[in-house]
């Protein structure tokens, strides 16, 4: 028969492949199907996609499957361009992997195609966007291990890194698992890799480490293997996808100043309702402000009305 009229129903054939007295088993093909997500290129929306609907709607009335749409949803992914052009082998215009791979690693090239732009649009390749991709990796693996020398161990506080990282955590597993809007999803873990750098001994670093690590998994599985255990775990992938806390993705924050002896040493940005107790407790454990205070007596801690400025005197 015709390629196209086979490839109208492999996916029906799928669920019961071993059947040797019939197509298929109506039973199985009825409850694994119909399929959840189709993912394609544009022609697969004016070919395969009408010749598959056409054999299903006709198998539906003969009475052998039960449904008569085979597809509950379709995403047309765009295609990697070199100059404007799709890469094909026909054109002679594919980029091969080796020697990208040989330079920069897995982690970096899969990163780079997946950050070039939303999945459902063209996108030009382009060897300076690996380039970026692989410095990503290595800053990633600075922070992190910055963070493993010099973050305390224990539970998170709800400071603005903590805060961060959950309103992290939501908007990536939105854009993966809603959007399929991978570019921006990596986007925002690269925003809290730069959050944690400024601050990679708080009380939060851990917490915002390990979640930036688990977050870009999907992305670069290799590099946060090794990190996950230098973080003081094992198996990154058995591990479940992390949750969001509702009760911190409340961004709303204010402004603190941190002084040392009325100089100012940091600026924190903490939730309108932090307790003044832990107010000082963050701001005394910023790196920025431990620089000035590490060795000296502290004698006075004011803290001003509104809790908008911490002045410690030594």
């Amino acid at each position: 028969m015709d390629t196209f009229v086979d490839s109208s129903w492999y996916f029906l054939r799928y669920c019961d492949a071993r059947n040797e007295a019939a197509p298929f088993d109506r039973a199985l093909v009825d409850y694994w199907n119909p399929i959840d997500l189709y993912i394609g290129g544009v022609d697969h929306a004016t070919m395969h996609m009408i010749y598959a609907r056409f054999w299903v709607k006709v198998l539906n009335e003969l009475g052998l499957v039960g449904f008569r749409e085979p597809f509950s949803r379709f995403y047309s992914n765009g295609w990697v361009t070199l100059g404007k052009t799709k890469m094909s082998k026909s054109k002679g215009n594919v980029v091969g992997p080796d020697d990208f791979l040989e330079r920069y690693g897995a982690d970096a090239c899969r990163l780079n195609i997946l950050f070039l732009g939303p999945a459902n649009e063209d996108m030009e390749w382009t060897e300076t966007s690996v380039e970026a991709m692989a410095r990503f990796v290595r800053r990633l693996w600075r922070v992190i291990n910055d963070v493993v020398d010099q973050a305390p161990s224990g539970e998170p506080g709800g400071g603005v890194l903590a805060r961060k990282a959950h309103a992290t955590i939501a908007k990536v597993s939105d854009d993966i698992g809603r959007r399929y809007a991978f570019n921006t999803a990596i986007a925002a873990v690269m925003e809290l890799v730069n959050e944690l750098s400024r601050d990679r001994a708080g009380r939060d670093a851990r917490f915002a480490a390990e979640t930036a690590v688990s977050l870009i998994q999907p992305y670069a599985p290799h590099v946060v293997e090794e990190l996950w255990e230098r973080l003081g775990h094992e198996r990154l992938w058995e591990e479940s996808w992390p949750k969001a806390d509702p009760a911190l993705l409340e961004l709303e924050t204010i402004e603190v100043v941190v002084q040392v002896n009325g100089r100012i040493r940091d600026r924190l940005h903490v939730a309108p309702n932090t307790p003044e107790e832990e107010l000082v407790a963050l701001a005394r454990e910023s790196s920025r402000v431990q620089a000035y205070v590490d060795g000296a007596e502290v004698v006075r801690t004011f803290v001003a009305p509104g809790k908008k400025l911490v002045n410690f005197v030594t």
